[in-house]
């Protein structure tokens, strides 16, 4: 067994993988109910953990996910690196449906979750300059490459209060300001994976072209599924793929692994027990 023990968060049935064996693990929370059970796995000797981020049947709308619990689960059960895999639309006429991008950055325009685990009574400032960790990117993006998908690497996720797609305005604003893909998921996740210590990285697969695109039909449910069942293959057979090839790759140390060091700025006397206590899986290290 190697040194990593990879989180994937994605779509329900992601774990359907041909020689994966594992089982469905229940781990409790403080910050509540996660999105569903654990498929705790192994594959070809490679430890990955399974966490449908929506829940088994796709239960949850994306602006009622508990990210906070989701997250804190995945570090309860021991996992080191975070993969997320996520549908989105195009914002670029060059990244068709079907294409997979690995994007670097992401402007977050959510409102409706909590985006910290940290507040009043035990104060912290993680930065998220850089919020992918490049080492996780980078070999997932030639897993994808070897399962046969079209990938791009780079680019910036504009995350969008959900449930509802973009008005016309608002998919022609994001466009000005250069993004590549549009979704409803990645934020606040990816923020709370970095102050959970979790190098993260995001696979993102294109189901359609936003609705800035005059040439293709407003965005429509049915076409998007469409597109996402025959991605599906493609995103099964990538973390087979990446889950072999970190057998191969040793898991050196990470500076997002140590980034709460310098970000706590409650002095000690005056933090809350009882944050401290919700605290412990995440920020245990430090406490």
């Amino acid at each position: 067994m190697s040194d990593w023990v990879l989180g994937v968060i994605g779509g329900s049935g992601l774990y359907d993988i041909p020689g994966l064996s594992g089982e469905w693990r229940t781990i409790e929370s403080p910050w509540g109910a996660p999105s569903d059970q654990i498929f705790d796995a192994e594959l070809d000797g490679q430890r990955v953990v399974f966490l449908p981020r929506h829940g088994r049947g796709h239960r949850i709308s994306p602006s009622e996910l508990n990210s906070r619990a989701n997250i804190d689960v995945l570090k309860r059960a021991g996992v080191t690196d975070v993969l997320s895999i996520s549908a989105v639309g195009s914002l670029k006429q060059e990244l068709p449906p079907g294409h997979f991008v690995v994007v670097d950055q992401f402007i977050d325009r959510t409102f409706a979750l909590p985006k910290s685990f940290f507040g009043t009574g035990l104060v912290a400032h993680v930065s998220v300059a850089h919020p992918i960790c490049p080492r996780l990117a980078a070999l997932a993006a030639q897993a994808a490459r070897r399962s046969g998908a079209d990938v791009t690497e780079g680019g910036t996720y504009l995350v969008m209060e959900g449930p509802q797609f973009s008005t016309l305005a608002e998919s022609n604003l994001y466009r000005s300001w250069g993004c590549s893909v549009i979704g409803m998921t990645n934020m606040p996740e990816a923020k709370l994976a970095r102050e959970a210590e979790l190098p993260y990285a995001s696979v993102c697969m294109v189901t359609d072209y936003d609705c800035w695109n005059e040439d293709h039909a407003a965005v429509e449910v049915s076409a998007i599924l469409e597109v996402m069942h025959a991605n599906s293959t493609k995103a099964k057979a990538m973390v087979a793929e990446l889950a072999r090839a970190l057998k191969s790759v040793e898991r050196t140390p990470s500076p997002i692994d140590t980034c709460l060091d310098f970000a706590l700025i409650t002095a000690p006397e005056a933090r809350d027990p009882a944050l401290i206590a919700k605290l412990s899986a995440v920020a245990g290290r430090v406490l």
